[in-house]
């Protein structure tokens, strides 16, 4: 008869709360007999299979609003959320992609129209610092990297990880020699710096000066190919968005970037070159070109006209066409007032 009835379903405050034992007890009993730590992680793991359920469904039906909404509530009210964040090391594979679906999920919960998961992280913080220098344990280095973007979709967390030291590590993870983990750390990168766009104008113009500085050097002029496909591609992203539009004007009045860029399109592959044609572009509309940059252009007018126009991808893009006439146009017709570039040789283009 016992097989004929199946197991009333927890409650998602029941679930909170033996997720939470089971976490506690994994954490502080570090000193438990194997079969006895073997035994609470395997409920551990059925624990937070449920969880999911509740919160994706089962593929029967669909996640319950009420449900969701209890068990976000429940799960940062009594710091489940940061012990299962610690844990995720500790979890096997299936156990832990199934906790971070969970902590991706519980960060988009609305409890009363509230994103709570905004002020539980407004108040905890710290826990970018356990998770950003998680890039460099590559048995965690995803994980870590998953969640970390989910946390960055939160203003709050973004503006945190901008202006504290963790923005110079990330600039590093982007170009770790594994290029699974450096792709994902790009991701962040990415994510890092251009979902608020707001913070990220705020954050650009008052650090403008070291930002660009570590960006040119550790990542446009990296000795990898990829980190500078990946890099200049980014900065156009970033120059291109109207909310930097200050820190774009400042950044195409710079002759030393504009020879960075110069210097890029000697790259043989196409893809390189094009990522850096949408940035160079914007040094040559500029209505505003410094004297040096203008005399630079000029030095170099053959040979970018004569690369410009054999330039070309393999499938037609109007836009792309429409663009390099006009940056054609454009340096055709500079004039050079009686001043010259001293370091004109530096920023030649192999024709």
């Amino acid at each position: 008869m016992k097989g004929l009835f199946k197991p009333k379903p927890r409650t998602p405050a029941e679930l909170v709360l033996q997720a939470r034992d089971l976490l506690k007890f994994l954490d502080q009993n570090t000193e438990t007999r194997e079969r006895k730590r073997e035994e609470k992680m395997s409920e551990l793991s059925k624990v937070i299979l449920e969880i999911r359920v509740v919160l994706f469904g089962n593929g029967k039906a669909e996640p319950n609003p009420d449900a969701c909404a209890h068990l976000a509530q429940d799960f940062f009210k009594h710091d489940t959320f940061r012990l299962l964040i610690l844990s995720l090391p500790k979890l096997d594979l299936g156990a832990r992609q199934n906790a971070t679906h969970v902590i991706a999920n519980l960060q988009r919960q609305r409890v009363s129209g509230r994103l709570i998961a905004s002020e539980y992280l407004e108040n905890n913080l710290d826990l970018m610092d356990i998770l950003l220098p998680g890039y460099e344990d590559g048995e965690i280095a995803i994980t870590y990297g998953a969640i970390l973007r989910e946390c960055i979709r939160h203003q709050i967390v973004a503006r945190y990880v901008l202006e504290t030291e963790h923005l110079k590590k990330v600039l590093t993870y982007v170009q770790i020699p594994n290029f699974d983990i450096a792709s994902d750390a790009q991701a962040t990168c990415k994510e890092l710096l251009t979902r608020h766009k707001s913070t990220v104008a705020e954050f650009l113009s008052v650090n403008y000066d070291w930002f660009f500085q570590e960006y040119n050097s550790q990542l446009l002029e990296s000795p990898s190919y990829i980190t500078r496909r990946y890099a200049v591609k980014l900065l156009g992203n970033m120059l291109l968005d109207r909310s930097n539009s200050a820190v774009m004007v400042r950044y195409v009045s710079s002759l030393d970037n504009m020879r960075i860029l110069m210097n890029l399109f000697r790259d043989p592959k196409k893809t390189m070159r094009l990522e850096t044609f949408h940035v160079f572009k914007l040094f040559v509309a500029n209505q505003n070109k410094p004297p040096e940059i203008i005399s630079v252009l000029v030095t170099n007018r053959s040979k970018l006209l004569r690369f410009l126009g054999d330039f070309c991808i393999d499938k037609g893009d109007e836009q792309f066409e429409a663009d390099k006439a006009q940056v054609i146009k454009e340096i055709a017709t500079l004039e050079i007032n009686d001043r010259s570039c001293t370091d004109a040789h530096d920023c030649e283009v192999e024709s």
